[in-house]
């Protein structure tokens, strides 16, 4: 066995053929993230249009799912609300994916002194009453949206490091490890060439999971008014907004209810069904 064999991490699993479950999240997923990309173009009116004197109607007289508080046609400002739902998020799951995730295989590979230094700040923040943290934060410094896409990586960093340094502390006692040690590989190509591929499963599926955690992180200070600029179309302060008129125009914050409970979902059972084709493929070579 050379350094240059990828190890199997666990028995392979037959992988599952995406059922209409599965294929429906995809779809879903497809659909918000056009809307993400493309909402300013596909919505039917203007969602920063204001008409007062219409106020909080229920759907009709061209108004799919009526309009708000303001006159704002409610389906155009579901469209346009989906970026500022959709990409703090990504950004928020990335970072703490491409942060937490090497710190933890760092912290695991070399041992020692860096492995100390690492749990230890792990330990710090996990430490901290996150939630709280955040809405203090954001509301003391008037934060805005990316603010709190940073508040929300370190707050969440401590999870991906302790996750990926426990995987990684099992592929770093297989003996590949201490052949690539032994033919003089560079750490880095081992963390990144031969481990980082057998952890890949583990780290895409809580890649999923930390963005369904952002989504509702983001939602959460987004209904109490934080994280958003005032009048920003936004699913979690829409929610809020609705709640007063609920009787009058109930879409106003089911619609937003439904989107976020429909990416949340579909976003879980495609990190499941990922999670499971990635690990039926880690075979040895």
């Amino acid at each position: 066995m050379t350094a240059e064999t990828a190890l199997v991490v666990a028995p392979a699993r037959t992988p599952r053929r995406p059922s209409v479950l599965i294929m429906l999240a995809f779809t879903v997923l497809l659909i918000v993230a056009v809307l993400a990309v493309f909402g300013q173009w596909l919505a039917p009116q203007d969602p920063t249009v204001q008409d007062p004197l219409l106020s909080v109607t229920p759907p009709g007289d061209g108004h799919l799912l009526g309009t708000d508080q303001l006159g704002r046609d409610v389906f155009s400002l579901i469209i346009a609300a989906a970026r500022s739902a959709i990409v703090g998020p990504v950004c928020v799951a990335l970072g703490c994916v491409l942060i937490g995730g090497t710190l933890g295989m760092v912290g695991a590979y070399f041992g020692g002194v860096a492995d100390v230094a690492v749990n230890r700040f792990a330990d710090l923040v996990y430490a901290l009453p996150a939630l709280l943290i955040a809405i203090v934060v954001i509301g003391v410094v008037d934060g805005g949206y990316w603010l709190t896409a940073a508040i929300l990586i370190f707050l969440s960093t401590p999870y991906q490091i302790r996750l990926c340094r426990s995987v990684t502390m099992v592929q770093v006692r297989l003996p590949y490890v201490d052949a690539a040690r032994t033919i003089g590989l560079t750490s880095r190509r081992t963390l990144f060439r031969h481990i980082l591929p057998n952890i890949l499963p583990t780290v895409v599926a809580t890649l999923l999971l930390d963005f369904v955690a952002a989504l509702i992180g983001y939602s959460a200070l987004a209904y109490l008014g934080l994280g958003v600029q005032a009048g920003q179309p936004d699913w979690g302060a829409m929610l809020a907004e609705g709640q007063s008129f609920i009787t009058v125009n109930p879409w106003l914050s089911l619609a937003p209810a439904i989107m976020l409970i429909a990416t949340a979902s579909s976003v879980t059972l495609v990190g499941d069904w990922l999670y499971d084709r990635l690990s039926s493929k880690a075979v040895s070579r």
